[in-house]
């Protein structure tokens, strides 16, 4: 199966848990573990009430009208931006913290790229009166302002990375050294389909919610519960893992993953794992990582800080791998301007990191009867600073 490991932890070549002796306790707990608490009957009662009445689930598909009248086609929106706190993310954070109280753990660290992640983190463990300490790049500190602004309002402390690039990457290599430092009363829950087995698979797990409303959906609205494609940005991939998690054995559905392209594919300022990536282990797991020829990790750039990573998901480089999927990557410029035009169009302003799957509308020629589902990840508020300097 496309959207499920093997026992190791393995999405064909690409997966498994390359980790310090120091993380073996805690990775082995978990892996034993997280499964039996989400199959229990009162984990499932409270994630699904939580979902319900705290995130808003489910979130609407909403037929963009203007949109499929300009690009002569059908395109539906799946809503996760309109998710409390604004983004995907908290339907993981919801289920990881959860997942963190039955096993005993009372401090929750995180990393956050575009503050989203933190955002949702910082919101549950203030729910469950949770410490909770958040690990952000510098860079991203800066033009995620509002971001920070509400982690700190919710209790959480915000720490930056200021190493490297000062971006995702380095704050996950800081989250990560927090952890083998408190390995007994802390559960690091990391915010994408990365990491060590069985992160990759319980972040895909507790996201697919969102391709199995667009199911259900699409049948109360079409007729039919398949699309003919489904189209979401990619940075470690866990929206694109969500959106794509039920359509992946049916191959009449036409997956299209958007990287960030950055300045230019070949700039050397970009963030395109799968254009320019190799076979490597990054933040312990083996998949596609934008490297040197002697493994030295290549510091990414993207506009967008949520994209702005070196490497993406195991389960997405077996989809590329594999030609399941379709990967495009889309310049800063081009999602810039995709960002404006759907402002413009459906009064709906976007995440940046969303605004480049919106960019593929421009990409590829679709059919008058296809039916076009983009995940719209996240709304824009977070990204207005850099919206300004392009009004």
């Amino acid at each position: 199966m496309y959207s499920k490991p093997d026992a190791h932890g393995y999405y064909g070549e690409f997966g498994g848990a390359y980790i310090p002796e120091m993380l073996q306790a805690n990775i082995h707990e978990l892996l034993n573990n997280y499964k039996k608490i989400a199959a229990t009957a009162a984990f499932k009662k409270e994630f699904n009430a939580l979902l319900k009445d705290f995130v808003g689930r489910p979130t609407p598909l909403y037929f963009a009208q203007n949109l499929s009248k300009q690009y002569k086609t059908n395109i539906y929106l799946k809503r996760e931006d309109l998710c409390h706190t604004g983004a995907h993310k908290v339907n993981n954070t919801v289920g990881q913290v959860l997942v963190a109280l039955a096993l005993g753990k009372k401090r929750i660290i995180a990393e956050t790229g575009a503050g989203q992640h933190g955002v949702a983190t910082a919101t549950v463990c203030a729910l469950k009166g949770l410490e909770c300490i958040v690990y952000m790049g510098e860079k991203d500190i800066q033009r995620q302002a509002p971001n920070v602004a509400r982690m700190r309002m919710l209790g959480a402390k915000v720490v930056p990375a200021t190493s490297g690039s000062k971006t995702l990457k380095d704050a996950t290599n800081e989250a990560i050294r927090d952890w083998i430092n408190n390995p007994i009363d802390t559960h690091y829950i990391i915010g994408s389909v990365v990491g060590p087995h069985p992160y990759p698979d319980m972040v895909a797990t507790f996201q697919s919610i969102i391709s199995k409303e667009i199911k259900q959906q699409l049948l109360k609205q079409t007729g039919n519960e398949l699309p003919t494609h489904v189209i979401a940005c990619v940075g470690g991939g866990s929206n694109a893992a969500g959106a794509f998690y039920h359509f992946t054995e049916d191959k009449k559905v036409k997956l299209i993953a958007v990287e960030a392209a950055g300045c230019g594919v070949n700039s050397g300022m970009s963030a395109a794992t799968t254009a320019l990536g190799t076979q490597g282990i990054l933040h312990g797991s083996k998949s596609l990582v934008m490297q040197t020829t002697d493994g030295q990790v290549v510091e990414p750039h993207s506009i967008s800080a949520g994209l702005d990573y070196p490497g993406i998901g195991p389960m997405h480089a077996n989809l590329y791998a594999t030609k399941r999927a379709q990967f495009i990557s889309i310049t800063d410029d081009d999602a810039m301007k995709a960002a404006f035009h759907v402002s413009k169009t459906e009064g709906i302003i976007p995440a940046l990191e969303t605004a480049h799957a919106f960019a593929v509308l421009d990409q590829i020629p679709f059919k008058k009867k296809d039916v076009v589902v983009i995940n719209l990840s996240g709304r824009g508020d977070k990204d207005l600073e850099t919206y300004m300097k392009f009004l």
